[in-house]
């Protein structure tokens, strides 16, 4: 019986395996830069490495930790609406308001918490490799978890807001009118700002490898930026007119359009169809370069013989 439940588990595992070139030759992901035609494919192969062992998660897994980020993804809301309160009659105060945006990113990404739009290039990398049914299932799969799981962190969080007694007046005022500023885009505005913030996540994620002990810099100024241009992101957002919602301001409606699915699709545009193509794409070329200079030495090799 306990060997029936063990070999239960490994056809489990096994359905949940990505399909890949190093995994048919029982090989590893080559990561030594020295080993690879570039830099550029050293990061990409570092994160087409992390990809894949995002997609080979248990769901329940990736479900938990997507509600944790849900959650820590309100502190986002929480610094920006206090920092408005205390700072906004100050010279600079906007930019400093808005540093208050980076707080639920640095807690997510240096927690290892699930995001979705970090998903939309990470896990995507292995599927553009061998861009098979069983990895575009693991992908669509991985992609479900983690947006609902976000979803209902954030409600969880802007319910929280709303309902405990923990904030004032002016506070709770400064939350209102953060949502706001959101609700004046109309869907074209709130897809094409996504898809900036998309790319910049995306950039934000390539950089890492490299990063070292800077990440949380990166985190920082990357995720700075998105707050100082404005732009949309479907799951702080979440959280902003979840809290409008919850106040009363607006209605279930009007998150999911002109909210959502516009500022979905374009995080989703900007993250993938844009920046990890275009990253995949260089890399490609380096990849056929490496093909053929193996060709070429095995040719060699076998004519000095």
């Amino acid at each position: 019986m306990p060997q029936l439940n063990d070999d239960k588990i490994d056809k489990h595992t096994d359905d949940l395996e990505v399909e890949s070139d190093e995994k048919i030759q029982g090989k590893k992901i080559e990561l030594d830069e020295e080993q690879l035609p570039s830099r550029a494919m050293a990061i990409h192969e570092h994160i087409r490495q992390d990809g894949e062992k995002e997609l080979e998660r248990d769901a329940m897994a990736l479900l938990w930790s997507a509600i944790a980020a849900g959650l820590s993804m309100g502190a986002s809301l929480l610094a920006k609406g206090i920092f408005h309160v205390h700072l906004a009659d100050l010279p600079g105060g906007y930019l400093l308001e808005n540093l208050g945006y980076t707080f639920g990113f640095i807690i997510v990404i240096m927690a290892r918490q699930q995001l979705f739009t970090e998903n939309t290039v990470t896990a995507v990398l292995p599927v553009m490799h061998n861009p098979t049914p069983g990895n575009l299932g693991l992908l669509i799969r991985l992609w479900s978890v983690v947006l609902l799981g976000n979803i209902i962190g954030t409600a969880i969080a802007a319910w929280a807001f709303e309902y405990m007694p923990i904030f004032n007046e002016e506070t709770r005022d400064a939350f209102i009118g953060i949502g706001m500023k959101v609700m004046e885009n109309t869907p074209g505005e709130m897809f094409a700002n996504a898809i900036i913030s998309g790319w910049i996540i995306a950039t934000m994620v390539w950089m890492f490898p490299a990063a070292g002990a800077a990440k949380i810099v990166v985190i920082i100024l990357m995720t700075w930026l998105i707050a100082l241009a404005d732009t949309t992101h479907i799951v702080v957002g979440a959280v902003e007119i979840f809290y409008l919602i919850f106040n009363g301001t607006i209605s279930w409606y009007d998150f999911i359009w002109p909210f959502a699915l516009p500022t979905l699709a374009g995080n989703i545009c900007g993250g993938t169809f844009i920046f990890a193509l275009l990253s995949h794409a260089q890399i490609r070329n380096d990849m056929s370069t490496k093909q053929k200079e193996k060709t070429r030495l095995q040719q060699q090799a076998k004519e000095e013989e």
